[in-house]
């Protein structure tokens, strides 16, 4: 369990190797969860048929435009854990990690509810394909009923990362994906289900993970116990895990309604761009989710670093996730343009639906670079106090500029190259702007040392290593 040994000092010695050392689990777990999530498309496409595959890819936008403004609210746990983790106060990591389950819970009750009740709405509203709609309601209605389960886990393993455990939340997806695999093979081809047996499977190993994860807080022997009892909202820890997550969560939030009209555009070319789509879009998650690991990793040595009042080190933490984003691109992006197709063909066997995949792979892989600046650098913005700027960054770089697009160009020429082009432009837009905003975050925070060292009356301490 989460005990002493698990630490990781954050706030001396080499970067580099640590950063690439917290990452890795997260990005096994990220891997992971992409695979048993293709399991699901690999399964369904296999044996059910192009239109349960389409049917199963064509919720993914909307699922995520539900899910993630209260889960970006994990993003705010792992700011304030780590911050106060960082500069030694039990007591307060503690009121932390009691308000962040409870507020999980709340909101993965919320969540369930709201996803019940408006999928088949809001799936018309996207221009769903008629041939896949009604399995498209069932997988949605079904995988709501786990997200209570998928939400206390989200936030479970950021109040993980934050003191420094990133292998805990890897091991308990592995043995929960493993089972959701198994189980897919179970319901599809033994009990001759369909979505909804995929759908089944993924809520049954929710609810598995979770208790896991629980159970690891419950056993922990650091700050971040979690005992039942001192289950409780505190007023102050709210207030600052809300102050940085919510910022968060409407970022994710702006980019998912960006994506759900982007999917409209997708289901207007029928069900089999759809079925490509969803496809190509699990393999680019394989160069997504190192970014995102990093992005997790920014977060927690970033927020470690400024409660120790560090702050030197966020210039080499900023440095070290760079040259990390550019290394992935080059390796991982280089390897899905290289090894599309064969990729493509794991999904299915249609070739029109493969030849399709491929320009959308082809249009995402040769700029996928920008993707991660534009995903790492708000972590380190937000770990330093600062989340409002990368929302709004994200609001004008990256969405409005995907509507704007969608409204004129993409209108003039309907074309699957012109709607997907749309993502390495607004990702270059973006990226820059979030390098530019941690740069100027940067230099509040400079000012700011600077000026407690002069109260001081000395320059020496962290502050004066600025």
């Amino acid at each position: 369990m989460a005990n002493r040994h698990q630490e990781m000092d954050m706030c001396s010695g080499p970067l580099f190797s640590k950063i690439l050392i917290f990452a890795l689990p997260i990005m096994a777990m990220n891997i992971l969860q992409l695979l048993f999530n293709a399991a699901d498309l690999v399964v369904v496409g296999q044996f059910s048929g192009k239109e349960a595959l389409g049917a199963v890819g064509a919720t993914g936008a909307l699922i995520n435009l539900i899910v993630n403004l209260f889960m970006g609210l994990s993003v705010g746990t792992s700011v304030i854990v780590a911050q106060d983790y960082g500069a030694g106060k039990p007591d307060d990591v503690s009121r932390s990690v009691h308000t962040s389950i409870a507020v999980s819970i709340i909101s993965g009750l919320a969540v369930m509810v709201i996803g019940l009740v408006f999928c088949k709405p809001m799936l018309q509203l996207m221009g769903t394909p008629p041939d896949i709609l009604d399995l498209a309601v069932l997988y949605m209605k079904i995988y709501f009923v786990g997200v209570p389960a998928n939400m206390v886990f989200n936030f479970a393993a950021a109040i993980l990362r934050a003191v420094g455990d990133s292998r805990h939340p890897m091991y308990y997806l592995l043995i929960s994906g493993s089972a959701n695999v198994v189980l897919n093979l179970f319901f599809v081809l033994v009990m001759g289900m369909s979505v909804d047996g995929v759908a089944l499977a993924t809520v049954i190993t929710q609810y598995l993970s979770v208790i896991l994860i629980m159970v690891c807080l419950y056993r922990s022997s650091l700050a971040i116990r979690f005992i039942p009892r001192q289950l409780r909202m505190d007023t102050a820890k709210l207030w600052s895990i809300v102050r940085i997550g919510l910022p968060a969560g409407l970022q994710s939030l702006l980019f998912s309604i960006s994506n759900v009209l982007i999917q409209s555009a997708v289901n207007s070319f029928g069900s089999t761009m759809v079925a490509a789509s969803s496809a190509a879009s699990n393999i680019e998650g394989f160069v997504s989710t190192p970014m995102n690991a990093y992005y997790n990793a920014a977060i927690t040595f970033t927020g470690q670093n400024m409660g120790a009042k560090k702050y030197d080190r966020i210039d080499k933490i900023a440095k070290v996730c760079t040259v990390l984003i550019f290394a992935t691109w080059l390796i991982v992006g280089g390897a899905v343009m290289l090894f599309g197709r064969p990729l493509l063909s794991i999904f299915t066997t249609d070739p029109e639906v493969i030849e399709l995949g491929i320009v959308r792979l082809n249009i995402m892989m040769i700029a996928y670079f920008t993707c991660g600046m534009m995903n790492v650098y708000p972590g380190l913005t937000r770990a330093m106090g600062y989340s409002v700027m990368p929302m709004l960054c994200t609001l004008v770089g990256a969405c409005l500029m995907r509507i704007v697009w969608l409204m004129t160009v993409f209108a003039r020429h309907r074309t699957v190259f012109m709607l997907f082009v749309c993502y390495p432009i607004t990702w270059a837009l973006a990226g820059l702007g979030q390098v530019g905003i941690f740069f100027y975050a940067r230099s509040r925070i400079r000012r700011k040392a600077g000026m407690e060292a002069g109260t001081a009356g000395h320059g020496t301490g962290a502050a004066s290593a600025c």
